[in-house]
């Protein structure tokens, strides 16, 4: 395992001591509300903190941009940090919810680590050298048609201006595959992607913690990833497409023909 990617590891574990612990008295949380229908809590917060320590030991001269803290210090390798993607579901005890770090040197993601706590399963890679799920190499599925096809997606949450957009791509969507599935956590949909369980995905409004890990876990385990207009952009843009490459090819052409902005 590469030397910074065995540190995020590190990290991603303690971050899930943290969370596992919370999570057996989710009762006692404090929970507060960033804006509508975006929530952080305490366990957000150190989770938080304790990836970054764990980082920063490591690798001091390296900069930071973590969904609670922000962006801190500047390099051409920067560590983007969600510690706790799924507050949501965690508040409510929906076991659906990960820690994950990526790592960007000069705008490309050349390590990735998600790690679903409940569950102990860890996801990783490295640029070039595969994708893995507890050891075991990960390849994306082998569908090639919408019509079996199990398509992941988030609904917009926060931003409700788009909502007709999204409800039509939806539509079409449910229409012409074997299911969709809304679990909470862009992140770790991401890495269901990677490890076959589902067969795409799309989302629209993410930021760049949700999905700069599974982005990299998708590409190496041989799927294909792109923003809206078929570029790589989507850490930028928050808009998000994925799968196996012909199911990617699919949705993709979709998700464009319903496009207003």
């Amino acid at each position: 395992m590469h030397p910074m990617l065995t540190i995020a590891v590190k990290a991603a574990r303690r971050a899930g001591v943290i969370i596992n612990r919370a999570a057996q008295d989710i009762d006692a949380l404090t929970v507060s509300t960033k804006r509508h229908n975006d929530f952080v809590t305490e366990v957000d917060h150190a989770a938080e903190q304790a990836v970054i320590q764990i980082l920063l030991k490591a690798f001091p001269d390296h900069a930071i941009l973590a969904e609670e803290s922000g962006a801190q210090g500047k390099s051409d390798y920067v560590w983007i940090i969600d510690p706790l993607d799924g507050t949501t579901n965690f508040i409510h005890g929906f076991p659906q919810y990960c820690v994950s770090i990526g790592l960007r040197h000069k705008g490309t993601v050349t390590q990735a680590v998600i790690y679903d706590p409940g569950r102990n399963e860890l996801y990783t890679a490295t640029r070039g050298h595969g994708a893995y799920l507890n050891d075991r190499r990960m390849r994306v599925s082998k569908r090639t048609q919408l019509d079996d096809a199990l398509i992941g997606t988030g609904f917009p949450f926060r931003e409700f201006e788009h909502i007709g957009e999204y409800l039509a791509i939806l539509r079409k969507v449910m229409a012409q595959t074997a299911g969709v599935r809304r679990a909470g956590a862009a992140a770790l949909d991401l890495a269901y992607v990677a490890a076959g369980r589902l067969d795409g995905f799309w989302e629209t409004g993410l930021a760049p913690w949700d999905m700069a890990a599974g982005s990299l876990l998708i590409q190496e385990a041989g799927g294909l990833v792109s923003d809206f207009d078929g570029d790589g952009n989507y850490l930028d843009s928050g808009n998000i497409v994925t799968g196996t490459p012909k199911v990617f090819a699919l949705l993709l052409q979709i998700v464009a023909a319903h496009r207003t902005k």
